[in-house]
């Protein structure tokens, strides 16, 4: 996980309070994370064992990676209203158990329908878990720390893809265990860990500052104070007035551009081990494993990079156009130098610095834009309509790809992404206060 983040204003009070909220907070919001993204792309890599037991084709591959986005988005909102109600500790505790249980379950599936229903089943049992994790963020960071907070979490994703690379890849080539394939294996091993985690969650994160134990009452005074000045005040609404947000344009507008964003986050991540294992058809599962992690480590470190850069300058917007643009690039060059593995390597990790780095800048862009009692349901509608382009993503690409060149599939994500980027030019977005800006006036108020 990234240092600890440095508060900006409040004295020696507020530096002591954020640095110890991102020591105690995002190394367990991280984790949690990291096996969630993980379990709902391990069939990336389980698909190299499972794809002659099972029939599976790049078709059907597509459809079984794209159908968990269906239930996931049906059940977005509902989860994140259900998480305001019942505290972030229970339900997201909940949501790691449900899905872990159900990774571990898709390892006993015996065709493709069966594989259908439990994708499915895990879209329902994940749903709400990163917009929730959103929503939870901004109970314990100002706007101001937030970039880099989002950026912590958003982390997990390659985090998890390297993880996950490493260990698929080796699970595949070596693990035999009880006359079991090892494609099995894969589901079982990787979906063990989320239970616990859940468990940890549910003893150790608190709800809110003011229950924190690490924190003094001082401390979480500040911290509450801090956080509800950055809000209009809003007057409670009820469960049908909340979900008028998701009428609001500007919402709306930037979850279709997400949605663009989504089609090439999610082919990237999904068809990256057959893309590479298409370089060189030799590769091993281990070998795949291994060169697949690499676009996700640059990607990690470009993130980390551009969510520090944006959080200094207060600017959005024109990271997150910068970041679609280069990401298309890289899936350009991708397809035109897919038999050169070097080459093809450099361009999928621009395509990882790209479809990685653009979510903290993103995220901190659409978090200004909602009151607090709006954040809730804005954030999960945002999440939700964008979630459907994991859908679009990997169904096109594996409806495109031809047995010798899944590459083919690869122009429909670059065409999404450059969409979001023209989407994003037209949207007017207020600039965040500069780091040190703030700094330099500690009690000036967020406008």
């Amino acid at each position: 996980m990234p240092n600890p983040i440095t508060a900006a204003g409040g004295g020696e009070l507020g530096a002591r309070t954020v640095r110890k909220v991102s020591v105690r907070i995002l190394p367990l919001v991280g984790l949690l994370y990291v096996f969630n993204y993980m379990d709902r792309a391990n069939i990336s890599y389980a698909q190299l064992g499972m794809e002659h037991e099972l029939g599976l084709t790049a078709a059907t591959f597509g459809v079984a990676s794209a159908i968990f986005f269906l239930a996931y988005v049906v059940f977005e909102v509902p989860s994140n209203m259900i998480m305001k109600r019942v505290g972030a500790r229970l339900w997201l505790a909940r949501i790691a158990i449900s899905w872990g249980i159900v990774t571990v379950v898709t390892g006993f599936v015996h065709d493709v329908t069966q594989l259908y229903i439990a994708r499915i089943v895990l879209g329902v049992a994940e749903a709400g878990l990163f917009p929730g994790l959103l929503l939870y963020l901004t109970l314990w960071f100002r706007s101001k720390e937030r970039g880099r907070a989002i950026a912590a979490l958003a982390l997990a994703q390659p985090v998890a893809m390297i993880l996950g690379s490493l260990t698929g890849g080796f699970i595949l080539d070596h693990v035999h265990w009880l006359d079991l394939s090892s494609w099995r294996w894969v589901f079982v091993l990787q979906g063990a860990p989320a239970v616990l985690i859940g468990v940890l969650v549910l003893f150790y994160l608190p709800n809110v500052p003011s229950t924190a134990r690490f924190l003094s009452k001082e401390e979480s005074d500040w911290l509450e104070g801090e956080i509800a000045r950055e809000y209009r005040p809003e007057e409670k609404e009820t469960f049908l007035g909340q979900l008028r947000v998701m009428k609001d344009r500007k919402v709306l507008y930037l979850a279709v551009a997400n949605l663009f964003a989504a089609c090439g986050l999610y082919g990237f991540t999904f068809f990256l081990p057959q893309i590479v294992k298409q370089m060189d058809p030799s590769y091993s599962a281990t070998n795949i494993g291994l060169l697949g992690a690499i676009p996700f480590l640059v990607g990690a470190l470009g993130m980390l990079l551009v969510a520090r850069n944006s959080d200094r300058t207060g600017e959005r917007k024109g990271h997150v156009i910068a970041l679609m643009v280069l990401a298309a690039l890289g899936l350009f060059g991708t397809i035109q130098f897919r038999h050169s593995p070097a080459i093809a390597l450099s361009c999928l990790s621009m395509v990882g610095i790209g479809v990685l780095g653009y979510m903290a800048p993103y995220w901190a862009m659409a978090s200004r834009v909602l009151s607090k009692e709006h954040t809730a349901v804005g954030l999960a509608a945002i999440n939700s309509i964008a979630a459907l382009g994991g859908f679009f993503g990997p169904y096109v690409i594996g409806k495109s790809a031809t047995v010798d060149n899944v590459s083919a599939g690869l122009y429909f994500p670059i065409g999404c992404l450059l969409v979001c980027a023209a989407m994003l030019a037209f949207v007017k977005v207020p600039r965040d206060r500069r780091v040190a800006d703030v700094a330099d006036a500690p009690t000036a108020a967020v406008k």
